[in-house]
């Protein structure tokens, strides 16, 4: 995520910002151009600051808090071109739904801020009824005895489910100290979660699978029968040879949508460091040497993201070590996850350039 800056008294702000610190302007974020806007009161819309004559309003979940987006004060609908997609939310009845669906909002418009800098917005369930993309925030059910049953994180067919409770970090540590997993966010689900519903538009629905079997292996092996396998058996011994998480050798499917999910962590966190001009170049290590000098949305190639990410991260989890925190990112990018993530840049930077060609 890169830094912004206050349009009233050049301040420097951040993404999830309110309101400027320095001048107190009110701010929001404006998709259209995405950018962090200081705004002025406008009769019943706002005013950009920097440019008066254009008329902005938010989005309807910032009564609550949930989003700082805006739309166009003519366009449209309520909602931003994030939270339009939502379909069932957290009980806002609840201070503890409102608080978790403030977390997961957060989440959700980190997500959506990637696809808006590739122009890949996804098609509706307005433009796709039968596979467009819908977010379904779904909470626990309580039984009659008060025995809890998780709600289930996943993708099908378009439909994102996310478990609301995974916002209380309590619950999100549970899950991820029961299920072994070195890493687990709101973020992460939300990034591996969009990277099926990309497969579905991308490969599956372009009947582009040759291309995809001979890096990810062939997708058509029974997926519930891979997942039991998997559950019951674990990961081979050797699996951080081929693949990034255990989870990702359950299935292809896992694999391509653990690897796209690691594809977006990489790209936005080298966008942060390009941000606050960070360079590694420890002393008398020049091989660890890096400078984040590219817009890793725009890189050359998934090596050119791999070079600046490898001595990023490990400086990153240095710095958490000497916190006592677990390292932030505690995975291994071998020879053949680099190809995945090659072939993810490949698959994502023509889907940018077709949408170029669509808007010119």
């Amino acid at each position: 995520m890169r830094l912004f800056a206050c349009e009233s008294c050049d301040q420097v702000v951040h993404f999830d910002n309110r309101q400027c610190v320095r001048c107190g302007h009110r701010l929001g974020f404006l998709p259209d151009d995405l950018k962090m806007h200081a705004l002025e009161p406008a009769d019943d819309a706002w005013q950009l600051t920097a440019d008066p004559g254009r008329r902005v309003r938010f989005c309807a979940n910032a009564g609550l808090d949930i989003c700082n987006w805006l739309i166009p004060a003519e366009g449209e609908g309520e909602f931003c071109v994030a939270c339009h997609y939502n379909r069932l939310v957290p009980n806002t009845n609840m201070q503890d739904g409102i608080e978790r669906w403030r977390r997961i909002s957060q989440a959700q418009r980190h997500l959506f801020y990637s696809l808006l800098r590739w122009r890949l917005s996804p098609p509706d369930r307005t433009e796709d009824p039968a596979g467009g993309l819908v977010f379904d925030f779904l909470e626990d059910e309580v039984q009659s005895d008060g025995n809890v049953v998780p709600a289930m994180t996943g993708h099908d067919e378009g439909v994102i489910a996310i478990r609301a409770a995974e916002a209380d970090d309590l619950t999100r540590e549970q899950a991820r100290a029961s299920m072994n997993e070195p890493y687990r966010t709101l973020l992460g689900h939300f990034r591996h979660e969009i990277g099926h519903f990309v497969w579905n538009k991308l490969v599956r629905d372009r009947d582009a699978f040759e291309g995809f079997r001979a890096v990810f292996g062939d997708e058509r092996q029974d997926y519930g029968l891979a997942l039991q396998d998997h559950y019951q058996n674990g990961a081979p011994p050797d699996w951080q040879l081929s693949f990034i998480s255990t989870y990702a050798t359950a299935h292809p499917w896992e694999d391509f949508a653990e690897c796209f999910a690691h594809y977006l962590h990489i790209v936005d966190t080298l966008e942060t460091a390009r941000g606050f001009g960070i360079a590694i170049d420890p002393r008398g290590h020049e091989e660890m040497a890096a400078e984040v000098d590219f817009d890793p949305y725009r890189a050359a190639s998934a090596e050119q993201l791999v070079s600046a990410w490898i001595p990023l991260s490990v400086a990153i989890n240095a710095i958490q070590r000497s916190m006592g925190q677990p390292d932030s990112y505690p995975f291994v990018l071998s020879p053949p996850v680099v190809a995945k993530l090659e072939y993810l840049h490949r698959l994502i930077q023509a889907r940018v350039a077709e949408r170029r060609q669509e808007a010119a």
